[in-house]
């Protein structure tokens, strides 16, 4: 217990002098028939500091047993309430628990009306709190206004800090900010989610469900998206009102933007207090324009993860996009296919870049726009929303003005392939407001592939092609700020044309060692120097190491770097820095890290890996090739033309965050062979040439129970072949927060039990969840007949069972929304599609695609009845509730006798 020094009581001040405010504008005048009431309860407060448990929050949650203390010998220090809106303020109340000792406190109040000018209210004066008046001090104070009280403590008799437990703010409240719901029933996403406490339960109108995020997984993000940007006035955040619902104080920041960029604060991060006796609502007055809307939470104090029952965007609607005209029929209908919808903002990873889509930029020099269509092998057919700018003369080009600043640039291109598919090299210039700045060197060497569609060649004359874009890198000499321009432009120095599909744009420095002294660093940029660092932090036996950063540079390495003995962390500078890079000259060369279970521990941070690889070749190739681990870390990795950024056999506990993929021969990320308890998240995959996110519960090298893995929060974009997100087998696993967009091949996310012909685990009796996805322009066809969905569930040769989906959008599907379908051995079905739900689904603009696949297209929702030659009709049933289909050539198509869709 603290020992506090028992103090002279002094008398309260009463009738102090004037209010005083930065702004004519906030002072209210007081109704006389209004009774005063106390503006301060469960808004939102904050302090100059706090120590240990006692927040700022604390003063407003109803409980004079609670406190906020500020760090100690700092005065003066300040405490802060927004009421949210100006009103007229007649009196202050300061409490202290009863129990206290007496002390004296300096205070001075200031007022503001917009948070940032604040002006003395009552100058500096000795405040008496005395047990015998319950440590209870009150001040009157005359009528005026204001939105923002601020105590101002410069002395404490008793403590060495500044003190309070309850602070009331009488008055009449001011006419509260509002409007209409903007965020009723609308598309809500999270960084993660605690059991089935979904993110769509917020904007659902029922208080009796709720979002939780994640135990501990902090920050917390909760982020809607409005049906068009709106002026805003307040943001309402709601607990369930039961009693039973005990007090507790969250900690957030509101953020909003419009378009793809970076979220900006509408409201600083702040205590609010719910309290189920004034409803467990809490209310914050925001001013701007925003589409997305997001709450950041740090804390809870009632729980390990953020709660939201119900969240509440008001203010002034904008102009809804997608409402049908009224007033000229003859103008086009809003599903037009040859305007690609964007894609749409608040799922997926969390990426510290920004991609502009060069059909939105400006053209010039003769400068082309290519497409939109769907055909493999063609340039807009395999960009990103099927369009590409096409600069096929010396001086055309594509500019962008930018939003925010940048010393990198990304650029996703296509140049031709040599005569005998061995590739070629070209460049392009580079012009910021329209100054020469470099030259980006391109090649066509890891791209172009012919023939067979399941296992292509590097030989034009095998067939058609297909994987026909590549990226290229570079970091500026500068920053480059928001507002000016770059420019990509064909020269005379580049006899190829050049076809552009986006930049990206992303500010990046590199990061320090860690701490020099625990760190190893090798002594030059070998791969023998690098592995001499890893064996000198391996062998350390008197725990003077951590581990071995790796300063910027290009680290030359022709094979597996190997890690083992013991823990080690490997950090290198950040991925534009830090860059292992395979030997120039050779091709197919199998570099990364492999790691055994004596390695448990380990974590593979912030660098990036090259590769060489030309075509897929099955077994190697892998960065990171782990097998019988446990409690690793992989974070902030970039690797680019591999066959896998990681495969894992095995593997429990362990997370994958904060990562690049792109342009993979196979898969970016699969694990299998009873790999648990593990997190993916916040990953961007591109040009993946087998499934970007597969979990596959193969046992074929020992393990088993493939259980308990969270994906979320990840992006899928333009995977050259199979899918975005693939499940085969597994229980109680989830997959939350994704976003895949234009598939050439395959369908976005695939849910099947077929097992290879490998030892494997169907589905169930646990859940398997996928919630909160958006499939944008997916589907195609592959092996050689077969038309793939948006979502395929394909029941075959193990059990298809406890499949639960909820809070998914499709939209523009290249054949089908979701398809149903069953395997067939000897013109017998293996499994049944059993125990299945779908919950607020959507299904929009699956149109009859007018290809030799006509036939099979334009279905929402199909139960496939003869899918292939030798094959029949999908058994077994599914049931929808709350399913909604728009501007689909047919909504629900199932002509068997075999598959039930039932709809509630």
């Amino acid at each position: 217990m603290r020992r506090r020094k028992r103090t002279t009581i002094v008398t309260a001040l009463a009738g102090l002098t004037g209010l005083l405010l930065s702004s004519p504008a906030a002072v209210a005048t007081r109704p006389a028939s209004a009774e005063p009431v106390d503006l301060a309860a469960g808004k939102p407060v904050s302090a100059s500091s706090h120590q240990q448990a006692y927040v700022s929050g604390n003063v407003t949650d109803g409980d004079p047993a609670t406190y906020w203390e500020s760090v100690n010998d700092s005065f003066p220090e300040w405490l802060q309430v927004d009421l949210g809106a100006p009103g007229t303020v007649t009196g202050l109340e300061f409490r202290l628990p009863a129990g206290w000792e007496a002390r004296d406190q300096d205070v001075t109040v200031l007022g503001s009306d917009d948070g940032v000018s604040f002006t003395p209210v009552l100058e500096r004066d000795t405040y008496s709190f005395e047990p015998g008046a319950a440590n209870t001090v009150q001040v009157d104070v005359p009528d005026a206004g204001a939105r923002f009280v601020r105590l101002r403590f410069e002395a404490n008799t008793g403590w060495p800090a500044g003190q309070l437990s309850e602070l009331r703010v009488l008055g009449v409240p001011g006419e509260q900010a509002g409007g209409t719901n903007l965020a009723d029933g609308r598309p809500v996403s999270a960084s993660s989610s605690t059991q089935t406490y979904a993110a769509s339960h917020a904007t659902d109108g029922d208080t009796g469900t709720y979002w939780e995020s994640g135990a501990g997984q902090y920050p917390a993000t909760l982020t809607t998206s409005l049906q068009a940007p709106a002026e805003l006035a307040s943001v309402t955040v709601r607990l369930n009102p039961d009693p039973v619902w005990a007090q507790r104080t969250q900690t957030f920041a509101v953020l909003g933007r419009t378009g793809s960029g970076a979220f900006t604060t509408l409201a600083e991060p702040a205590q609010y207090t719910f309290a189920p006796a004034t409803g467990n609502v809490v209310t914050v007055p925001v001013a701007g324009i925003a589409q997305d809307v997001r709450l950041e939470f740090s804390a809870n104090s009632g729980a390990p993860g953020a709660q939201v029952a119900e969240f509440e965007v008001r203010g002034t609607p904008g102009e809804d996009p997608t409402d049908p005209p009224t007033d000229d029929p003859t103008d086009p209908p809003t599903d037009d296919p040859t305007d690609p919808p964007d894609l749409p903002d608040g799922r997926g990873a969390d990426m510290p870049y920004r991609i502009l889509e060069a059909e939105d930029g400006t053209l010039g020099g003769g400068a082309e726009l290519l497409g939109p269509n769907r055909t493999v092998g063609d340039l807009a057919g395999e960009a990103s929303g099927r369009r590409a700018v096409h600069l096929v003369q010396d001086g055309a080009w594509v500019e962008w003005t930018l939003t925010e600043p940048t010393n990198t640039l990304v650029t996703r291109f296509s140049i031709p392939d040599a005569a005998d598919g061995g590739g070629q090299d070209g460049s392009i210039d580079i012009l910021v407001d329209g100054e020469f700045r470099r030259r980006l060197d391109l090649t066509s060497r890891y791209s172009w592939v012919y023939g067979n569609e399941a296992n292509p060649g590097n030989s034009p004359s095998a067939g058609g092609p297909r994987h026909v874009y590549d990226e290229a890198s570079t970091l500026l000499d500068e920053t480059v700020p928001a507002g000016s321009t770059i420019r990509l432009v064909r020269t005379s120095a580049n006899p190829l044309p050049v076809s552009v599909d986006f930049i990206s744009t992303e500010l990046a420095g590199p990061k320090a060692n860690p701490d020099p002294a625990r760190y190893v660093e090798p002594d030059g940029f070998t791969h023998q120097d690098v592995q001499d660092a890893l064996d000198k932090a391996r062998m350390d036996t008197g725990g003077e190491y951590d581990g071995v950063y790796l300063p910027a540079g290009d680290y030359t390495t022709a094979s597996k770097f190997q890690v083992y003995g013991e823990a080690v962390d490997v950090v290198g500078a950040g991925p534009w820095f830090t860059r292992f890079r395979a030997p120039e000259g050779q091709t197919n060369t199998d570099i990364g890290f492999r790691a055994n279970s004596s390695a448990n521990g380990s974590a593979f941070r912030s660098f990036s890996y090259w590769g060489n690889y030309v075509q897929r070749i099955d077994g190697p190739g892998k960065v990171l090739d782990f097998t019988g681990v446990a409690d690793m870390t992989v974070d902030d990795l970039w690797v680019e033309h591999m066959v896998c950024m990681f495969w894992a056999a095995n593997m429990d506990d362990s997370t994958i965050t904060n990562s690049r993929i792109r342009n993979t021969w196979a898969d970016g990320i699969n694990m299998t062979n009873g790999s648990s308890g593990n997190v993916v998240r916040d990953i961007e995959t591109r040009g993946t040439g087998d499934d970007s996110f597969a979990l596959f519960a193969a046992t074929d090298a020992g393990g088993s129970g493939q259980a308990g893995n969270l994906y979320e929060s990840l992006t899928s974009l333009v995977t050259w072949r199979a899918a975005g997100l693939a499940v085969y087998g597994g229980q109680d696993n989830t997959f939350r927060d994704i976003l895949v967009a234009d598939t050439l091949v395959y369908s976005g996310v695939t849910i099947s039990s077929l097992d290879f012909g490998y030892p494997m685990e169907g589905f169930g009796p646990g859940e398997t969840r996928f919630e909160e996805i958006s499939l944008v322009r997916t589907g195609g066809h592959f092996w050689g007949d077969q038309t793939f969905p948006a979502m395929w569930l394909f029941s075959a040769s193990k059990e298809f069972r406890a499949i639960r989906v909820s809070d998914v959008d499709i939209v523009d599907p290249t054949y089908s929304g979701i398809m149903f379908q069953t395997n067939y051995v000897g013109g017998q079905p293996q499994h049944a599609i059993e125990d299945t739900v779908f919950t607020r689904v959507s299904v929009s603009g699956a149109r009859r695609s007018g290809d030799d696949w006509d036939a099979r297209s334009g279905f929402g929702i199909w139960a496939n009845e003869l899918p292939e030659p030798g094959q029949g009709p999908a058994v077994g049933s599914a049931t929808f509730v709350d399913l909604t289909l728009a501007n689909n050539a047919v909504d629900i198509r199932n002509t068997t006798s075999t598959f039930t869709v039932d709809r509630e």
